[in-house]
């Protein structure tokens, strides 16, 4: 064995891989054998899908894969370069344009996956001589991106208004105070206290930059996001986007205004330097907006499943903390346990996600809960009842 093989043998996410494998409770990889939808095949199991983030249930819609087709048979497979040279389609700057006034901006820049759009952006928004500040649990693109930049890097304790206070009267005023945060957490399915923040960014004289990755079809007037929910979206400098949950397709996008798009549009690597969004996808996120804009219904829909699915955990005594989202976190608070409630939900038939660290501290172990707008109750009913069982059997819940 050479050093590299020796070395990554050792780690500790190897070593967990490995005996979760040889237990069988390994629950990573599995594959689906169709399309996304609240019940799938995978490996010849049939399931009930808890475990995506199509919130708004579009990822099989007809007209989406109508549109991506279209746009193949128009453009191509691909565009065989950047954005920045040859690589920029009409349907890209429809797209921007469309996204900036739905999410009330000047102007909006799509990028081929969401995590590249926070790993490029953040770096070109400060200097050395300026702070980024971030909330203990934002999603890991933000940690990424953070660590790219020369600024001095800071955080808060999670959604600590108080904590956050400290840190911007540590910094020097005539900085840039980059705070940068997520509307919903994606694990634990709380959201920041936006208007809070806001308050602090005018006293402090702060930026502040919200992902909006598990806000978008979701909150908001026509799923417009959390910063329209809570009405500050005027305040918030910068406002980011995927097109992996709600909008059915692959890619992300930033939205500010025109001063802060124009610069980015010149210097953030992840757009100039990598390939852009394929014709398919840029027009499945275009029809998925445009569905969501135009079928309230679908918005609707979710909230009325998420909030019977919330009232059943909670009456069959699940531990699902501090969440106001599709997001319902069932704690287990134990690494192992975690792995084995995500294998017998599946002999089960329900399909969900474990959350270890890094993604939370080892005593907060849990799974991860979503819903879509096309699950019905009875599939809810059928999911509680089944993971009460496992959650019994581990003695985890009476």
């Amino acid at each position: 064995m050479g050093l590299l093989e020796e070395k990554l043998s050792r780690h500790p996410f190897f070593s967990m891989a490995k005996e979760a494998k040889e237990r069988g409770i390994y629950p990573y990889f599995r594959q689906i054998e169709g399309k996304q939808g609240t019940e799938v095949e995978m490996g010849g199991h049939h399931v009930l899908m808890f475990g995506s983030n199509a919130y708004t249930g579009l990822t099989g819609d007809d007209r989406i894969i109508e549109a991506g087709c279209k746009a193949m048979k128009q453009y191509g497979s691909g565009c065989a370069g950047s954005r920045f040279l040859n690589g920029t389609l009409d349907i890209h700057v429809q797209l921007e344009q469309e996204l900036a006034e739905f999410v009330g901006k000047d102007d909006a820049l799509c990028i081929s996956t969401g995590f590249t759009v926070n790993s490029g952006v953040i770096p070109q928004l400060v200097s050395k001589d300026d702070y980024i500040i971030c909330d203990d649990r934002d999603h890991a693109s933000i940690v990424d991106g953070r660590r790219l930049a020369f600024a001095t890097q800071l955080h808060y304790k999670h959604n600590d208004m108080a904590d956050l206070e400290r840190v911007l009267k540590r910094c020097e005023p005539d900085k840039v105070k980059l705070i940068i945060v997520d509307g919903v957490f994606s694990m634990e399915g709380d959201l920041a206290p936006l208007p809070q923040i806001v308050e602090l960014k005018k006293k402090y004289n702060a930026t502040i930059m919200v992902d909006e990755a598990h806000g978008l079809g979701v909150f908001g007037e026509q799923g417009r996001g959390v910063c329209n929910h809570f009405g500050v979206t005027e305040d918030i400098d910068l406002i980011m986007g995927t097109f992996s949950k709600s909008l059915a397709s692959i890619g992300g996008f930033i939205a500010a205004n025109q001063t802060i798009i124009d610069c980015l549009r010149h210097t953030v690597r992840t757009y100039i330097f990598s390939a852009s969004m394929t014709p398919a996808s840029t027009a499945a996120a275009l029809e998925a907006l445009h569905i969501i804009k135009n079928e309230p219904e679908r918005i609707a829909a979710l909230w009325d499943v998420t909030n019977y699915a919330l009232k059943r955990f909670k009456e069959e005594g699940f531990e699902i903390g501090e969440t106001e989202s599709p997001i319902i976190p069932l704690y287990v608070r134990d690494i192992d346990k975690t792995f084995v409630v995500v294998a017998r939900a599946f002999e089960e038939g329900v399909f969900i996600n474990p959350v270890i660290p890094p993604a939370c501290a080892p005593t907060d172990t849990l799974v991860r809960y979503a819903l879509m707008a096309n699950h019905t109750k009875e599939q809810v009913d059928r999911s509680v009842v089944k993971l009460k069982k496992v959650f019994q059997e581990l003695g985890i819940i009476k």
